[in-house]
């Protein structure tokens, strides 16, 4: 209500939250919560109460503490931490619950027993700097303890913190005599899957405001690669307390419990920003990737979602393929359903029926181990949509991809790969367009950068006649994902849009590159020849019908009329080609 006067006060903000706490609740969510329970009702209440703290609000791994004093403030904080400590020497590192720690002196606004402004928010910034087991206050606080207390206050200069207006002097806090968690201690165990830690990359523009587009940006890659079902993404306040430190990435690896880590740079130039960015085994401190981003500073956060998308788009596909020269290395009797669905992945992504048959036993394997597992059931439909269409066109093979795809949907609907393979699995076998788009927009939805949805998408568009958006999903995953092993998919998707749309000649360049990609695969050497013969160039369209038929020696336009999927204007047109080209109309009678 206008007029109405707002309370006010100076209050000692004290702000914690538990390190790790998803990974815990994941490992052990029952025993997590017991213990979080235990050590407020044995040492976090106790102290604040000692201390004539008063407990504001609690999240599931956070609570917000006024006091009355900063004395008092930075005392409970270091009791409670010097608490834990002992709690902790006893249990295993991946089990420990450890706190970080901010606190701040501020004006607050008083509103029914909450407390809300910037002396709020600060307190939660400096909570997000400090390293687990540790304390950072402001300038303010530090003035107020420093000869009140025996603590060791360490400088960590001015930072700019998120959505705080002016750059805020920061110490961390150490008793005396009493480290925080450091290298020294065990190392926190790998997750069962591969993991990764965003580290934030470092502002050399010597531009202070970069900080907030460097930070965003950081922030949505970790967003980005949280959407990535398999990947294990370690929160970016778990990341944010090595900010502006000297780091060496085994003891990251050691102390987060990640294998992989990113790390970057910034540095802009008049109206051009550069990303520099490289992952890194955290093992051995090999380099796994590294690219060099140069963008025209134009719309800041338009080439912040750039970035990010082709980013994320370089690191899935480069750790999946890590991953599986991983699981090609492990012991047979080691494997779990995770290593097998790693193993057939090459197989299955070649789109040859042979092939598909050495993957198929493999999946077979995981399923056992883990029978809703959503990404094997699409890898089995892909599997059997190959030995479908380059197979013999067997009906039980048809019935057995679409049961596997629809179980894939149905146990993956948070699942990108799943969703995106299982339904391009049913638009080939069922030609269920509605199902199949919707399907691979969500998919797109979880994950947009993912270069193989958006060449699935590419691909069905173009059947479908929307060629736009069939070339600019393919171009799309063509820019974010250059290194990707299946970066023939999107040239496919360009050879079918070039083709019904005259261009032959982009038609042939598109097909050319998707049959350098995949020498072994037939679908771009049939566009390929297609496109040459409406180009009139005959002799190379008999010798490109000649190579299809020694890769797929049972074509026939017949055949493929029968298992194309696109409209009958547009599938007349192929077939018409195909016929210039001299391929055969039938197979030869027995």
């Amino acid at each position: 209500m206008k007029g109405e006067r707002v309370e006010r006060k100076l209050a000692a903000i004290l702000a914690a939250d538990v390190v790790g706490y998803s990974r815990l609740m994941g490992q052990d969510e029952e025993g997590t919560l017991a213990r979080l329970k235990a050590h407020r009702h044995e040492l976090i209440d106790p102290k604040i109460a000692e201390h004539k703290g008063r407990v504001v609000k609690t999240t599931g791994d956070g609570i917000l503490i006024e006091f009355p004093s900063v004395v008092e403030a930075v005392a409970c904080a270091v009791a409670v931490q010097c608490g834990m400590r002992e709690c902790n020497a006893v249990i295993p590192a991946d089990r420990r619950i450890d706190f970080r720690i901010g606190i701040n002196l501020g004006d607050v606004i008083v509103e029914e027993g909450d407390i809300h402004g910037d002396g709020v928010n600060i307190a939660a910034r400096l909570e997000a700097l400090a390293e687990p087991g540790g304390i950072c206050v402001s300038r303010v606080v530090r003035d107020q303890v420093r000869d009140k207390l025996d603590l060791v206050l360490e400088d960590l200069g001015e930072l700019s913190l998120k959505n705080i207006a002016r750059p805020v002097r920061v110490f961390r806090v150490r008793p005396g005599g009493v480290p925080t968690a450091t290298a020294a201690d065990p190392a926190l165990p790998l997750p069962d899957k591969p993991s990764i830690a965003v580290l934030p990359f470092q502002n050399i523009s010597g531009d202070p405001e970069q900080e907030y587009f460097v930070d965003g940006m950081v922030e949505d890659i970790v967003t980005g690669l949280s959407r990535i079902k398999w990947l294990f993404v370690i929160a970016r306040n778990s990341t944010f307390v090595y900010k502006g430190r000297a780091i060496d990435v085994k003891t990251v690896g050691r102390e987060l419990g990640v294998r992989y880590v990113l790390e970057g740079s910034v540095r802009k130039a008049g109206n051009r920003v550069r990303i520099a960015a490289q992952l890194i085994d955290t093992a051995n401190a090999a380099h796994v990737w590294a690219d060099r981003y140069d963008r025209a500073l134009d719309d800041v956060f338009a080439l912040q979602d750039e970035l990010t998308m082709s980013v994320v788009g370089a690191i899935e596909p480069t750790l999946r393929k890590a991953e599986i020269e991983r699981a090609r290395r492990k012991r047979p009797e080691s494997l779990d359903a995770y290593d097998f669905y790693l193993r057939a992945l090459p197989f299955a992504s070649t789109c040859m029926p042979e092939d598909a048959d050495t993957a198929l036993p493999l999946l077979e394997q995981a399923l056992r181990l883990e029978p809703d597992y959503a990404a094997v059931h699409a890898l089995i439909a892909w599997c059997h949509e190959q030995r479908y269409l380059r197979g013999g066109l067997r009906e039980e093979v048809r019935a057995a991809g679409l049961r596997h795809a629809r179980a894939a949907i149905a146990a993956g609907g948070d699942d990108a790969p799943a969703l995106a393979i299982a339904g391009f699995v049913i638009g080939v076998l069922e030609h269920d367009f509605a199902v199949a788009l919707d399907a691979i927009d969500r998919s797109l939805a979880l994950s947009p950068s993912w270069a193989l949805a958006l060449s699935f998408s590419a691909i069905m568009r173009a059947w479908k006649g929307d060629d736009p958006t069939a070339v600019a999903h393919a171009e799309t995953a063509l820019r974010h994902s250059p290194y990707d092993p299946l970066i023939w998919m999107p040239f496919i998707g360009l050879a079918y849009t070039h083709f019904f749309s005259g261009r032959f000649e982009e038609a042939v360049g598109a097909a050319g590159r998707a049959l350098q990609g995949n020498p072994r695969f037939s679908v771009p050497c049939f566009l390929r020849t297609a496109a040459l013969a409406r180009l009139g160039r005959n002799a190379e369209a008999a010798a490109s019908a000649q190579l299809l038929l020694e890769l797929q020696p049972g074509f026939t336009i017949a055949s493929l009329v029968e298992s194309e999927f696109t409209s009958p204007e547009r599938l007349t047109m192929l077939a018409e080609a195909l016929r210039r080209a001299g391929l055969p109309e039938r197979g030869r009678a027995r």
